[in-house]
């Protein structure tokens, strides 16, 4: 069971309320989490599950009625609306309450700047919802090391934690936050590959889908090396090496550091005029 402070999460959307629902299943009391949400249909969802709920739609001060005695509050805004919603709530803010942020491109100083209490700048990415993320968290220039084991706690409910520097923080983002999609993508390609080849739908999505699932869970029970169990699947001057050979050809490492250089730009231009 956590040990977890009380929580408030601001904006409990599809990541955040899968943190709080990992949180939960590995036994945090849903009554020591109190939750913002936009519309009252939300609020009520999250009562019968037994989180103290406030509807912005019902109570225009809903976020600052949140903290209020909170020891962590998750800021689940957009990016966008972080500081603003910091400035909102900077008032009720408890002076030891430990902000953490899951919003891209925002930095600890920007927030920092808005309320004087620690700050942890955190990145999930979506396998959260099964509680298999991948979260990078940094810390800001007011929280120590009790305040990375608290974010640490957090985010271990759903999944495992990297620690990092901040100005590392978006390159994170680019191969794990946006990783998911990257997969996904490759499932795409290959489930329409399958059909070209002349496979029904279903079939083509199956087989993609399924060696995708299967490969990852022998790389991650095996424990081995990428690179070895590649080896193991590619007998010399057979298929699979003729399949590696064709997308060795397609420089696919350096495809793969452009699109990552794209999406840290693309984290820097969120942070738009916060910035420091």
């Amino acid at each position: 069971m956590t040990t977890l402070p009380p929580l408030a999460v601001l904006g409990a959307g599809s990541m955040a309320g899968a943190i709080v629902r990992g949180l939960i299943a590995a036994g945090v009391d849903p009554a020591s989490v109190s939750v913002s949400t936009r519309s009252a249909a939300s609020a009520e969802a999250w009562r019968a599950d037994g989180v103290r709920a406030v509807a912005l739609e019902d109570d225009p001060d809903a976020n600052a009625s949140v903290v209020a005695g909170a020891g962590v509050v998750l800021l689940g805004v957009k990016p966008a609306m972080v500081v603003d919603t910091l400035r909102e709530v900077a008032g009720a803010l408890p002076a030891d309450a430990v902000v953490v942020s899951v919003a891209a491109g925002v930095t600890t100083a920007t927030m920092e700047a808005v309320v004087p209490n620690p700050v942890i700048r955190s990145m999930p990415n979506t396998p959260a919802l099964v509680r298999r993320a991948v979260t990078g968290v940094a810390a800001g220039s007011r929280a120590g090391e009790a305040e990375l084991a608290l974010a640490r706690e957090l985010f271990e409910a759903v999944g495992v934690v990297v620690e990092l520097p901040e100005d590392r923080i978006d390159a994170l983002s680019a191969i794990s936050g946006s990783g998911p999609a990257t997969v996904y993508f490759l499932v795409e390609r290959l489930t329409e590959t399958a059909e070209r080849l002349g496979f029904a739908r279903p079939d083509a999505r199956l087989m993609a889908e399924q060696t995708l699932i299967g490969s990852a869970y022998l790389l991650e029970s095996t424990g081995e090396e990428p690179a070895e169990l590649r080896r193991r699947v590619t007998s010399p001057k057979g298929t699979t090496e003729r399949i590696i050979a064709v997308l060795d050809e397609a420089r696919l490492t350096e495809l793969f550091e452009r699109a990552a250089e794209a999406a840290i730009a693309r984290a820097r231009e969120l942070a738009g005029p916060t910035a420091p």
